[in-house]
């Protein structure tokens, strides 16, 4: 388990997505994650500096948006809403 996934208590199908409030795709993800009544948690990196680290880490050292981190410390970068819902089925 990582230790951002401990600092945030993600248990069980919990998930956090980590945006900017000018990205267009998490503004899309976000919609289509409601539209299919799917709950997260979301941390604007921008706003929240001290993971924006994790983001880079994960991605090669960019800080790419939408990132999100799962219960089980899985991260996936710009899902499709599909491959969201097959990560959490598979939790």
């Amino acid at each position: 388990m990582s230790a951002e996934v401990q600092e945030l208590g993600l248990t069980g199908q919990e998930f956090v997505m980590f945006s900017t409030d000018w990205c267009g795709y998490c503004k899309r993800l976000k919609s289509q994650l409601d539209e299919n009544g799917i709950t997260f948690r979301e941390i604007n990196v921008e706003q929240e500096m001290n993971y924006a680290s994790f983001v880079e880490k994960v991605n090669g050292g960019n800080r790419v948006v939408p990132t999100l981190l799962f219960s089980d410390g899985a991260a996936l970068t710009n899902p499709s809403v599909i491959a969201v819902k097959e990560k959490l089925a598979s939790l």
